[in-house]
């Protein structure tokens, strides 16, 4: 359950800076020492693909303690059909408020918002454990791999149109707004009071988990 006081809103301009500390703050160390999902998303608003209409924060008295960011992604067919999808990530918390609803609220509502603007589906890569609660599968499941034709699983669709994918094999693909130089990443970090990177447990699951295919 989501706390009684929790407001749900439109990132503005006057966010980008609070959610990126609070994306580097909830990610820090997580996946690897240090992170990458701040600059991720100052990238993300300046690119053709940034779906800004269904990218909100959460609110509790005033401050911003979850955010959520679109893009756009496709999924093509066997015969070429190509048909947007919608893909969200980073998806954050600040972590004095993790496992309270905050994330399961900002989902549940931009799910709403992408089902009215008529997306066939949410396509994510993330961990199962997250989001199998909020309806995902696995794309095995619904025969929606990678180029290089494997079924990782951490690939999760949310089906939005009962049935979209039956009958055809499908590719997806992501904005290429994730594909960037690391070495940005450090630069773009610089400009945030120093933190620590360090190895915790967290980041070797992580490495396994990537690797991890659905057969």
């Amino acid at each position: 359950m989501s706390p009684s006081n929790l407001i749900l809103r439109p990132e503005a301009e006057a966010d980008h800076r609070p959610v990126e500390e609070l994306t580097r703050e909830a990610f820090w160390n997580l996946y690897r020492p240090g992170c990458d999902e701040h600059y991720t998303t100052h990238l993300i608003r300046g690119h053709a693909d940034f779906l800004p209409d269904l990218t909100f924060v959460a609110e509790v008295d005033g401050q911003i303690v979850g955010s959520i960011v679109y893009t756009r992604s496709w999924v093509v067919n066997e015969q070429g059909a190509r048909i947007e999808t919608a893909t969200f990530g980073p998806l954050c918390v600040h972590p004095d408020w993790q496992r309270q609803g905050v994330g399961s609220a900002l989902i549940a509502h931009t799910r709403a918002l992408v089902e009215h603007k008529g997306y066939p589906a949410v396509v994510i890569l993330g961990d199962p454990r997250n989001y199998c609660r909020h309806g995902f599968k696995t794309g095995k499941d619904l025969s929606v791999g990678t180029p290089d034709g494997r079924f990782p699983l951490g690939l999760l669709v949310l089906e939005l149109k009962p049935g979209f994918f039956s009958g055809h094999q499908w590719v997806f693909h992501t904005s290429p707004v994730f594909e960037f130089d690391p070495a940005a990443v450090e630069a773009y970090d610089a400009r945030f009071p120093p933190k620590a990177k360090r190895h915790q447990p967290s980041q070797d699951l992580f490495a396994m988990l990537i690797r991890a295919v659905v057969e």
